[in-house]
């Protein structure tokens, strides 16, 4: 019996060597890319929570210097946040923070190319549009009408769309373009919610142009109304007319 259960035990280790020797390698290699894919995950995660931590230090020294209103600094301070932190939110908001300040301290040609560097750099539409609206909006204040004009042709976001038009409506209206102003001034005037503040400006613009965009809809809509009543209105035969 015991040799029995010696040969049995020999021939499973036999298997076991037999089916080592064919796949062992194979085996081996599979868990070395398992074990390096899981550590180079960690590490991944790792420098992401680092440099948002270094990113978010370096965007409040950025915004420090800023305040201080010192040009040399702030183009120091930008552009090693540029370098260092380029892929982070924390640079595309430091670049339309900078921008402010720039073009508050009179330098229009330093603000353009930061929001220029977050138009083209950012991964993130909210802050691409952001940059493009106030860009377009300098142009427009430096008479770059239609380069202004192009930028804001772009493709932009559902919820910048009202926001596009009323830019455009401004660049129009400093050509003296009345109708485009008005035009484009009213479809931002329909794309903003009632309960949006700045909808109260847009129409704000309308009336210094002589258009009143609440009367407008209301001539609209009752003009929809009766033509949906006189859809609905079914013609009386002329043979009952003469009846009566």
């Amino acid at each position: 019996m015991a040799n029995h259960l010696d040969l049995e035990e020999q021939e499973q280790l036999d298997q076991l060597k037999h089916f080592w020797k064919q796949y062992g390698n194979p085996i081996t290699w599979a868990l070395i890319a398992v074990l390096a894919l899981f550590a180079s995950w960690n590490f991944y995660h790792y420098w992401q929570r680092t440099q948002a931590v270094q990113a978010a230090a370096m965007f409040d020294e950025v915004a420090r210097v800023a305040n201080s209103g010192d040009q040399a600094k702030i183009d120091r301070a930008f552009a090693d946040m540029k370098d260092r932190f380029a892929s982070t939110t924390y640079a595309q908001q430091a670049g339309l923070m900078v921008a402010k300040q720039y073009f508050t301290l009179g330098n229009v040609d330093a603000a353009k190319s930061a929001l220029s560097w977050v138009a083209d750099k950012s991964s993130d539409k909210g802050y691409q549009s952001i940059a493009k609206l106030r860009l377009a909006g300098i142009l427009g204040e430096t008479k770059a009408y239609e380069e202004a004009l192009t930028l804001l042709g772009g493709a932009f976001p559902k919820e910048f769309e009202a926001l596009v038009s009323d830019r455009k409506g401004d660049i129009f209206a400093l050509q003296a373009k009345r109708s485009e102003a008005i035009a484009e001034y009213s479809k931002a005037f329909k794309g903003f919610d009632e309960r949006v503040e700045y909808r109260r400006l847009v129409e704000v613009k309308l009336n210094a142009l002589g258009v009143d965009p609440a009367a407008s809809l209301v001539v609209q809509v009752t003009g929809a109304d009766n033509k949906a009543t006189d859809k609905n209105t079914k013609p009386v035969p002329e043979s009952d007319v003469s009846k009566k």
